[in-house]
């Protein structure tokens, strides 16, 4: 019978630091089995970072679980940073924890942003990507962000007035540049405000059944700067995502195997991109969860993203052709 809980909580078997560039200190952890296969999980955001409950989504006596802060998220160092933090750094910071810890290829797990970083980083160096899992896809585009920033106000309309009204504007690229001032403001009496008003936007519109503890996770301090913060500086530079976007690079990982995982009700990653993405991926297998929306820890996510793991584990497995 297929799995529908998380394993159980664990702790890691290795953690660390590893200094990049620019005054930036990664945090990084492993879990599970130093010898499973390898998996590295991506949180979203961007700036978001990772938390204990992304370490339960993998059997710990068959996988070797990286978990890492992308720069300027969680807890990584400096909180909330805007230097020298972009895409085509993520994607080199992540190859810089691949060489440290020694993982000649693993298998790629994220969501939202997650996917995002996952396609970016795998489309740039194929040849160390085994396979992904994929959830709630962003593919960077432009329709997008104006989504999130603008639309959503069409479902949460109660929501989203109070996110526009802290910045005193109702038009996407008037809201993100408003909140940009606010959240790059020295002061924290008034870059916080603005972080929990734009986390607590977004973490109400991320469950189809409304979640006063999501609500609540997304307000907190350090959670809410390092998301806003980071979310509105790579909303505002398009991703940093070469053209024509990562659907124009497919062919670079067509080879691969994939599992996307999309809830059908999910209002910050619209379904359209996940089955745009499906139809550019010969080897991707799309399910589509009927009862849920964007949080990968609602049931039908978490038990989608649990058989899709098991579902790839014995294509990993397989030596590499």
């Amino acid at each position: 019978m297929p799995r529908s809980d998380l394993y159980p909580d664990i702790a890691p078997f290795d953690s660390g630091y590893l200094p990049l560039d620019h005054g930036h200190t990664m945090y990084w952890e492993q879990v599970g089995s130093a010898s499973g296969v390898p998996v590295l999980f991506l949180h979203g955001g961007p700036g978001a970072g990772a938390g204990a409950v992304h370490r339960r989504f993998f059997d710990p006596d068959r996988f070797r679980v990286v978990i890492f802060d992308q720069r300027g998220a969680g807890r990584s160092r400096p909180l909330g940073s805007l230097v020298a933090n972009d895409t085509p750094r993520l994607v080199e910071d992540i190859e810089r924890l691949r060489r440290h810890l020694g993982v000649r290829r693993w298998m790629l797990f994220g969501g939202s942003w997650g996917s995002t970083l996952a396609l970016a980083y795998g489309q740039a160096h194929p040849e160390r990507v085994s396979g992904f899992v994929l959830r709630g896809i962003f593919l960077g585009r432009e329709r997008e962000i104006t989504w999130f920033l603008e639309g959503l106000a069409r479902f949460f309309p109660d929501v989203w007035k109070p996110f526009a009204q802290h910045a005193g504007a109702t038009r996407a690229e008037e809201l993100l540049a408003a909140y940009r001032r606010l959240l790059e403001h020295p002061d924290p009496r008034v870059h916080l405000p603005a972080a929990r008003a734009w986390s607590v936007y977004e973490g109400s519109c991320s469950t189809l059944v409304p979640s006063p503890d999501t609500v609540a996770s997304f307000a907190e301090d350090r959670t809410a700067l390092g998301l806003a913060r980071i979310e509105a500086h790579y909303f505002a530079n398009k991703l940093f995502l070469p053209e024509p976007g990562l659907l124009g690079h497919m062919e670079r990982i067509a080879h691969l195997p994939a599992e996307i995982i999309q809830g059908r009700y999910d209002m910050i990653c619209p379904p359209e991109s996940a089955f745009a993405l499906a139809e550019a991926w010969p080897r991707a297998r799309l399910t589509i969860v009927p009862d849920a929306g964007h949080s990968a820890l609602e049931p039908g996510i978490r038990s989608a993203l649990l058989a899709a793991v098991e579902r790839i584990r014995p294509v990993l497995e397989e030596p590499p052709g």
